[in-house]
């Protein structure tokens, strides 16, 4: 028997269209898409997520980059007449992540939608879709800022932080990743519903809070996105200092006074500073299963009919459901600063 999947009340052919609508909206709010490494997940298929790295691994045993360092082991040894080297043999490493399902849905009376004048079922199909990419970019947030690799602005813990993001701070930072052999990302995923890359120029990427901004645009070597020439800014970009490319989005959220006396800094008590984390990227750093295709996102369309509990067919929904998860891959390639932000 054939598998039949279930969009509610609509067709297949209007749950697809549905989904592009849904998808196109949630774009705008999908940062952290663009730059993982990313997992489709088909349908009917596995709620585990599995990341694969491989590595060389000596034929002793001693381990190349799969031990916490990414440097791959060279042969600098010269071969001898005819003796067989000891060689490397391939290894890896994987990283599993346990997806979970999440979801909502708003009602809809049939009064509304008889008497309404405005087209109620689009205006509830982009409200739910504002929701999903808020939500799924906050999942993969609250995942992806708990990372162990971790620079301050100033003092050795969260709770001294009291001075913004400066150009001294993102050097360490950008120095710590190409120590480590970590690549700058030049494909990103597109913006749109299709399951699609582009190539972009080389750079580290800095995702934060709006509030930094003034603190990023005061960087010495800032340069605005209306100055790029012929680069193409991302969505939310502000600009560029160096190497690193900067987007800000309100789901990358502060630490509420959990730093040093707020001084001139931003704080939600007006006692101690807030801290802001900026996460810091480089090519491979994390990933993701996108919110792209076909099976990444499930429309669940009702409209008003008799059923039990609504005999007088009064009510109908409109909601939504995907799985999600996200995982880091390699700490050293994924920096979270911990900085303040000025007043």
């Amino acid at each position: 028997m054939a598998n039949v999947v279930n969009y509610g009340d609509i067709s297949p052919r209007t749950a697809a269209y549905v989904i592009k609508q849904l998808l196109t909206r949630a774009m705008p709010y999908m940062v952290l898409e663009k730059f993982g490494q990313t997992y489709p997940i088909p349908q009917n298929n596995t709620k585990t997520a599995k990341f694969r790295r491989y590595f060389l691994q000596g034929a002793t045993g001693a381990a190349g980059s799969g031990s916490g360092n990414y440097f791959v082991p060279l042969a600098l040894t010269p071969l001898l007449e005819g003796v067989t080297p000891a060689g490397n043999r391939l290894a890896n490493a994987d990283y599993t992540v346990q997806l979970n399902q999440y979801g909502d849905y708003v009602t809809i009376t049939d009064v509304v939608m008889d008497t309404h004048e405005d087209p109620i079922l689009s205006e509830a199909t982009d409200i739910m879709a504002e929701q999903a990419g808020m939500t799924i970019e906050t999942i993969r947030f609250n995942i992806l800022k708990a990372g162990t690799n971790v620079f301050y602005a100033n003092g050795g813990s969260r709770a001294a932080v009291n001075t913004p993001m400066v150009l001294s701070l993102q050097r360490q930072i950008t120095s710590s990743i190409l120590r480590q052999n970590g690549k700058m990302i030049t494909q990103v995923v597109k913006s749109t519903p299709d399951y699609r890359t582009e190539p972009v120029e080389a750079a580290f990427i800095a995702l934060g809070h709006p509030d930094i901004e003034t603190d990023v645009r005061s960087m010495t070597g800032f340069i605005p996105t209306k100055q790029y020439g012929t680069t193409t800014p991302y969505e939310n970009e502000i600009g560029a200092v160096e190497r690193v490319r900067y987007l800000t989005s309100t789901i990358f959220a502060p630490f509420p006074d959990a730093g040093g006396a707020k001084g001139l800094m931003r704080s939600t008590s007006g006692t101690l500073a807030d801290v802001y984390p900026i996460l810091i990227i480089a090519k491979d750093a994390y990933g993701i299963v996108p919110l792209k295709g076909k099976d990444s996102i499930t429309p669940m369309v009702v409209n008003p009919k008799p059923a039990p509990g609504d005999p007088l067919a009064q009510r109908g929904t409109v909601g939504w459901k995907a799985w999600q998860s996200a995982v880091i891959l390699q700490d050293a390639f994924f920096v979270r600063a911990e900085v303040a932000a000025t007043a």
